[in-house]
C-alpha cells in the first residue's frame, strides 16, 4: 500500500457504513478483506496509526482496536522497532473443497466441523428465464421452482445461492431451510453427478454487504448443473463464494495408454 493511495484507500467513504456497528469494527473487517482478497498482500508494512487516523477519520484509539482485532485474528505481525506488517494468510481461513464429489454446503461444513446456517431471502414458484428453460429442459409454459439463500458457516456468511429446479422436483419451495439436498433426498430426487462452471467475478454492492464483504471484491462465480442417474437435469445453481475462504481442488490423473 503506497503512501500516495492511502487517503484514497482509507477514506470513510471505502467502509463506513452508519449504523453498521462501531467504527473500529467496520475498520477492521475492512482490512481483514483487503488482506484476504490479495489487496494487501503478505509482507505489507501498515502504515503507522496516526497516518491511518489521519485518512481514515478515526481516532487513533479506533485505530488501535482496529489493529488489535487483526493481530488476534493472525493476519498482522508486530515486528519490534519496525512497524506492523501483513502475515502469510493462515490455512484455516481456507476452506478446500474438492472438485470430484458431489457435497452439499451443509455437508462438507459439517465434515469440516463447522455449523452451517442459511438464510432464506426468497423462494417461490415462477416463469422459467430461457437459461433455466434450455438447461432444465422446460417449456414456457411450465413452471420454476427458484430459492434464494445466504450460506453461513459458524455465523460468518459465506456464499449466495440461487437454485432452480423444474416444480414437480421440488413442488415447495418453503420446504428449503438449511439442506436443499436433504429435502431431495427425502422425496427420492437427490442428483447423483453435477458439472460446475468456475470464475472469477467482483461482487457488487448488494451482494457485498450480503456477504460482508467490500464492494468490487474478488469472488468465485460458481454456476452447477445437476442430474438424476437418468441423465435429467434437475438443479441449476448459481453462486457467489467468498474467495478468501474457498479453494477449489481438483486431482488429475495420466491417462494410461497400451
Amino acid at each position: 500500500m503506497h503512501l500516495e493511495n492511502l487517503e484514497q484507500f482509507l477514506s470513510p467513504k471505502q467502509w463506513f457504513q452508519s449504523g453498521h456497528g462501531p467504527r473500529y469494527r467496520q475498520l477492521s473487517r475492512y482490512l481483514q478483506t483487503a488482506i484476504t482478497d490479495g489487496t494487501l498482500t503478505a509482507g505489507t508494512q501498515i502504515p503507522p496509526e496516526r497516518d491511518i487516523a489521519k485518512f481514515a477519520n478515526v481516532s487513533r484509539v479506533t485505530v488501535r482496536n482496529a489493529m488489535s482485532k487483526l493481530i488476534q485474528e493472525n493476519l498482522i505481525a508486530q515486528k519490534q522497532g519496525s512497524g506492523s506488517y501483513v502475515r502469510e494468510l493462515p490455512a484455516e481461513h481456507r476452506l478446500e473443497q474438492s472438485l470430484s464429489s458431489l457435497t452439499s454446503f451443509t455437508e462438507y461444513m459439517e465434515q469440516r466441523g463447522f455449523s452451517s446456517s442459511s438464510i432464506v431471502l426468497s423462494h417461490g414458484i415462477h416463469r422459467p428465464t430461457p437459461n433455466e428453460m434450455l438447461i432444465l429442459g422446460l417449456s414456457p409454459q411450465e413452471k420454476v421452482a427458484r430459492v434464494q439463500r445466504l450460506r453461513s458457516a459458524d455465523n460468518t456468511p459465506l456464499a449466495l445461492e440461487t437454485s432452480s429446479l423444474p416444480v414437480d422436483i421440488l413442488p415447495n419451495t418453503a420446504s428449503v431451510d438449511i439442506s436443499l439436498y436433504k429435502v431431495l433426498r427425502a422425496s427420492g430426487n437427490a442428483p447423483v453427478r453435477a458439472i460446475q462452471r468456475i470464475n472469477a467475478n467482483n461482487v457488487s454492492a448488494q451482494h457485498a454487504e450480503l456477504l460482508q464483504v467490500t464492494k468490487g471484491t474478488a469472488v468465485l462465480q460458481i454456476d452447477r448443473t445437476a442430474y438424476l442417474d437418468t441423465g435429467r437435469p434437475i438443479e441449476l445453481t448459481s453462486g457467489f463464494y467468498r474467495s478468501d475462504v474457498y479453494e477449489f481442488v481438483a486431482e488429475l490423473r495420466l491417462e494410461k495408454h497400451d
